[in-house]
C-alpha cells in the first residue's frame, strides 16, 4: 500500500509539474506527497527525481520508471470511476473552471443548490480567464465559449447568451446615440481582450443573414468583463457586454442597448431578459476530457446547470 501511494504521488508530481501540484489532486499534503515519494525510492535503491527550486525533473531511472508506473495508475484510476459509476450518487470533490465574468455571474449563482442537492460532495470552482489543463489541474469541467474550445475536449452546450451594445445615458447625452453599428466608427469603444491567445474580441453583427464587423475605435481595452463595465457605468464609452451582466443594468437604467431593432439569431438571455439585439450571441459549453470522465458527479452537475439555465 505503501509503494501504491507513493507510485501514485510519483506520477502525478510528474505530470502536473510539482510534488505541489500532485498533493492538492490527491487531497494530502505536500509534506506527505513528497514523503511517499522519498520511501519509493529508498525501496527502488535509486533516486528517480532532480528537485531545484525552480523545477521538478526526471533521472534517467525515473524517466524509465515513469513510462512504466504512468498506465498502471491511470488504469487503476479508471477502475475505481468504473466501480463508482455503478453508484449514482455523486460523492467526493468536483472542480469547475469558468471564465472570471461568467462564473461571477452565471455559474457562482447555481452552485449553492446544487451543493445542497448532494451533500456527499464538494465543489471547488476557479474563475479564470486564461487556458486551463485539465490533467494538470485536476479539472473535472470547464465552462467554455465556442473560441476556447478545443478538439480533445467532449463540449455540451449549456446555454446562449444574447450579447448587448451598451452605454451610459450619461454618454450618450454628451456624444449621441449611434443608430446602426456602422455609427460606432464615431464612438468610444471599450474592448475585450482575450486572455487565451490575446486578441480583441470580436464585434460582429447579421446583415441580411450575413456576418459583418463594422470599423470601431478602441478607447479603452480590458482583459476583465467586470472592469469594462464599470467605465461604462462611469460614461468612458460603449461596450459589448452579456446578458447576464446588461439585463441588471438595463432594468435599473443605468445603461442603454443599442441596435435593438432586429432579434437576436438564436438563443435567450440567461438573466430571462426581453430585449433583443442586431449582433451575435455567445454560446457557452460544458467540456469534459473524454466520454469515460462523466462520472456521476459530472453528469449531475451538467444536467443540472442545462435544467437551471434553460428554465431562465
Amino acid at each position: 500500500m505503501d509503494s501504491l501511494r507513493g507510485i501514485e504521488s510519483f506520477v502525478r508530481s510528474v505530470e502536473m509539474g510539482s510534488i505541489a501540484a500532485a498533493a492538492r489532486h490527491l487531497g494530502i499534503s505536500p509534506a506527505a506527497a513528497s514523503q511517499n515519494i522519498a520511501r519509493l525510492e529508498r525501496d527502488l535503491g535509486v533516486r528517480l527525481l532532480q528537485r531545484t527550486t525552480r523545477r521538478l525533473g526526471l533521472t534517467d531511472s525515473g524517466q524509465v520508471y515513469f513510462e512504466r508506473v504512468r498506465p498502471v495508475v491511470h488504469a487503476l484510476e479508471a477502475a475505481a470511476t468504473a466501480v463508482s459509476a455503478l453508484n449514482d450518487t455523486p460523492r467526493g470533490r468536483l472542480t469547475l473552471s469558468t471564465s472570471v465574468a461568467f462564473g461571477r455571474h452565471v455559474v457562482a449563482p447555481l452552485i449553492p443548490g446544487f451543493a445542497r442537492l448532494y451533500p456527499q460532495l464538494s465543489v471547488e470552482l476557479v474563475v479564470t480567464d486564461r487556458a486551463v489543463d485539465h490533467i494538470a489541474e485536476g479539472i473535472d469541467i470547464s465552462v467554455r465559449f465556442a473560441e476556447q474550445l478545443e478538439p480533445s475536449l467532449i463540449a455540451r452546450r449549456l446555454v446562449t447568451v444574447p450579447m448587448l451594445i451598451c452605454a451610459a445615458p450619461e454618454y450618450l447625452a454628451r456624444r449621441g446615440t449611434p443608430r446602426t453599428p456602422e455609427d460606432l466608427v464615431h464612438h468610444d469603444c471599450l474592448l475585450y481582450r482575450l486572455a487565451t491567445h490575446g486578441r480583441l474580441f470580436r464585434w460582429t453583427f447579421l446583415k441580411d443573414g450575413t456576418l459583418y464587423e463594422p470599423d470601431i475605435k478602441p478607447k479603452i481595452i480590458s482583459n476583465d468583463i467586470d472592469t469594462l463595465t464599470s467605465m461604462v457605468l462611469a460614461g468612458a464609452g460603449i461596450a459589448r457586454l452579456g446578458a447576464f451582466i446588461a439585463d441588471a443594468l438595463i432594468a435599473k437604467g443605468l445603461v442603454v442597448p443599442l441596435f435593438q431593432e432586429a432579434p437576436v439569431a438564436g438563443g435567450s438571455s440567461v438573466a430571462g431578459s426581453t430585449t433583443v439585439a442586431a449582433h451575435t450571441p455567445f454560446t457557452f459549453y460544458a467540456c469534459t476530457l473524454d466520454r469515460h470522465s462523466a462520472t456521476p458527479k459530472i453528469r449531475a452537475f451538467i444536467d443540472y446547470a442545462v435544467a437551471a439555465l434553460s428554465a431562465r
